[in-house]
């Protein structure tokens, strides 16, 4: 479950920063950029001194905080950017994915479901709410879920893989090998040794 985790936030963070931010990039975008992670929260730390309302600064912040492995502070960074932005769904989906790192299921679901009611929220939003509930055993609401991102998504790789495994857990084997087979088509990373183990 951790190599889903991990490309779930490749999926997530697609850049090192806040996206469609129109702005130029600042020392701790380079910084960050180049894995400096210490060294690009310095710097976003002594821009938010004259901007400590600055979404983009704090969003920015908390992923270098975890890039480091430092959760709480990449939480608090989060939460203060949700507190000034309540409907940004990229800080919504942020948080649930920490938490979701975590194994706290209930909060991840409880992030990733408020992210996915706000218009215009990507096929993400929809596919981590299901891997929330798939993984707290709510099978039928995390099938649709998955079939939520899909339908935004048709090219949503993660989410056929993620809902293959959840109908082989149903004995749906059937459907399960055609997500598979979807999810190879996509390139996704597993799907082939899925199709070997479970389709054969």
């Amino acid at each position: 479950m951790k190599i889903i985790y991990r490309l779930g936030v490749a999926l997530l963070i697609s850049g090192a920063t806040f996206a469609c931010t129109g702005k130029s990039s600042s020392e701790g975008d380079r910084a960050f950029n180049r894995g400096a992670y210490e060294e690009a929260v310095n710097e976003y730390s002594q821009d938010l001194k004259y901007n400590p309302n600055d979404v983009v600064l704090l969003f920015n912040r908390g992923r270098a905080h975890e890039e480091q492995g430092q959760l709480d502070s990449a939480i608090a960074d989060f939460e203060k950017a949700l507190e000034i932005e309540p409907n940004n769904f990229q800080v919504l989906l942020a948080i649930s994915n920490l938490h979701y790192a975590q194994e706290n299921y209930s909060r991840a679901l409880i992030y990733a479901s408020k992210a996915e009611e706000i218009s215009g929220a990507p096929a993400m939003a929809s596919f981590m709410k299901a891997r929330a509930l798939h993984q707290m055993g709510h099978t039928a609401d995390a099938m649709k879920a998955y079939g939520n991102a899909i339908q935004l998504d048709k090219n949503f790789a993660q989410a056929y893989f993620n809902r293959g495994m959840l109908k082989i857990a149903l004995k749906q084997k059937r459907s399960a090998c055609e997500d598979f087979q979807l999810a190879k088509s996509l390139e996704y990373p597993g799907a082939e040794d899925a199709l070997n183990k479970f389709c054969k």
